[in-house]
């Protein structure tokens, strides 16, 4: 084989022999730098890429093969996890554990580990930026201005608003640090919070769900999806929201109801809508909101900076190499 053929095979992660090796569906890991695959790589673990060019077909046939599983967000199901014998660890590429199945990695004995907080500023960095699109029409003019229209556009101040925050998690708190930059009032609904943050106290407020959709300027999702919360913004929540008001969306795409969501900006009550989330990812081309131009839908590029990007990926390569060589992981969940 020749040199160069042979240098960019080993690029590839192909390292041969009886060497343990993982799986990375995550199209992000290691966009920011090497680091991550020369972590794998000084522990000897063979790693193979199956990001842009995922599909379930190919998943389900090679992993099989691996002792670990760096993942995205596309769904691990129970039957192709069933068929895995050698898989030890599951690595999830950022928080949100909603595509792996918990009870039956935990019945196999597979490891599972998630990246929390660590992408916290991307994503609140990304929800104030959407709320602020949406707030002051910048997409919308941009897009007016490139098509060769000139034209006054009235937006809504952000300064001293009410902001809604649905969970109150990392994300969440880091989205209420960054209101108080816009002397904003903040209300938080979480069931599983008790109590404010000492260093949040003085501008966040704890709430019931109706007083955070009903008295809110911009009403900002942060919650998991679940049983309780699959399309718990549908029509009569949305209803209950202030006429005029704004909705963000960057936590999970199946907490709104798109079609109700339609329905109600059609009628003109809220303002504005801003989604990097969708029921179906990528959204379907018909999908109706596409053509509201006081919508704003971006492809779910949340934690995709440079910076939560690197980290995420270091953490999920470490957490791989301590599993492999019989350490213990950090974040783990089962």
């Amino acid at each position: 084989m020749p040199c160069a053929v042979f240098l960019k095979y080993l690029s590839l992660g192909h390292r041969g022999g009886n060497m343990e090796k993982v799986l990375i569906t995550s199209r992000s890991f290691g966009k920011a730098s090497r680091e991550p695959f020369e972590i794998l790589e000084a522990a000897g673990i063979a790693y193979d890429m199956m990001g842009a060019d995922y599909s379930n077909e190919k998943f389900s046939a090679r992993i099989v093969d691996y002792d670990a599983l760096i993942i995205g967000g596309h769904m691990f199901e129970p039957g192709d996890m069933e068929r895995c014998k050698k898989l030890k660890i599951i690595a999830k590429h950022g928080a949100g554990l909603d595509n792996i199945n918990l009870n039956k990695a935990k019945a196999q004995g597979i490891t599972v580990t998630n990246v929390p907080a660590m992408n916290s500023d991307a994503v609140a960095d990304l929800t104030f930026a959407l709320v602020l699109n949406v707030c002051r029409g910048v997409s919308l003019t941009n897009s007016q201005v490139r098509e060769g229209k000139w034209k006054i556009y009235i937006g809504r101040d952000v300064h001293a608003k009410t902001l809604g925050l649905i969970g109150f998690g990392a994300i969440a708190r880091a989205v209420a640090k960054r209101a108080v930059g816009f002397s904003m009032k903040v209300l938080a609904c979480d069931p599983f919070v008790k109590e404010v943050p000492e260093e949040l106290r003085g501008f966040v407020t704890l709430c019931d769900f109706d007083t955070a959709v009903s008295k809110s300027d911009i009403v900002s999702i942060h919650a998991p999806i679940n049983k309780e919360t699959t399309g718990m913004f549908d029509k009569n929540v949305l209803a209950r929201m202030k006429k005029d008001a704004v909705l963000v969306n960057t936590g999970r795409g199946g907490i709104v109801n798109e079609s109700d969501l339609y329905e109600c900006m059609k009628a003109g009550h809220l303002f504005g809508a801003a989604l990097d989330v969708t029921a179906a990812e990528p959204i379907e081309k018909d999908n109706p909101l596409l053509t509201l131009d006081n919508v704003i839908i971006t492809p779910h590029i949340g934690m995709y900076s440079v910076e939560a990007v690197s980290a995420v990926s270091i953490v999920c390569a470490n957490n791989v190499v301590k599993k492999l060589s019989g350490q213990t992981p950090e974040f783990v969940i089962v």
